[in-house]
């Protein structure tokens, strides 16, 4: 893939280094792992779920933690020793896993539940009043010194 330069976007934009961050690590090469699959939908107009296939896995041995921008949901499968069995063949994965998920501003985790081996992650993304926009008044005293100023003139 072909590496792109942001240079030149981080002399007019203010606030999106994370953005040109994220996008530079997309070139990088393939890192990401596939275990275990999973699916990020969009439920409604602020809010959002992940759902992983964890067959196998108990909530105890699962754990998410949601830190400033990042999500980690990590499986951990004990130790299940048994002598009894032997296994043929083994289909059904017992690896550890970690799998980070990028969340925007504003995205928080709001619940969690483990249903038929699917772990359901569910976000919503609340924006602050603070942080909406809002509609700036121009006073009028501005309007009137430009006035004085063109009937002085």
């Amino acid at each position: 893939m072909r590496h792109v330069d942001f240079s030149p976007l981080y002399r007019s934009t203010v606030g999106f280094d994370r953005l040109f961050t994220m996008l530079d690590s997309l070139g990088q090469p393939d890192q990401s792992q596939s275990y275990p699959p999973y699916n990020i939908e969009r439920t409604g107009e602020n809010t959002y779920r992940i759902t992983m296939a964890v067959a196998g896995f108990d909530e105890s041995e699962l754990s998410i933690e949601a830190r400033e921008h990042a999500l980690t949901v990590k499986g951990e499968k004990k130790d299940e020793a048994s002598e009894e069995s032997q296994y043929l063949y083994r289909g059904i994965a017992k690896r550890a896993f970690e799998r980070r998920f990028q969340l925007a501003d504003h995205v928080e985790v709001r619940a969690a539940s483990l249903k038929n081996g699917l772990l359901h992650i569910d976000l919503l993304r609340e924006i602050p009043e603070a942080a909406k926009p809002r509609r700036i008044e121009i006073a009028a005293v501005a309007r009137e010194a430009k006035q004085i100023e063109a009937q002085t003139n």
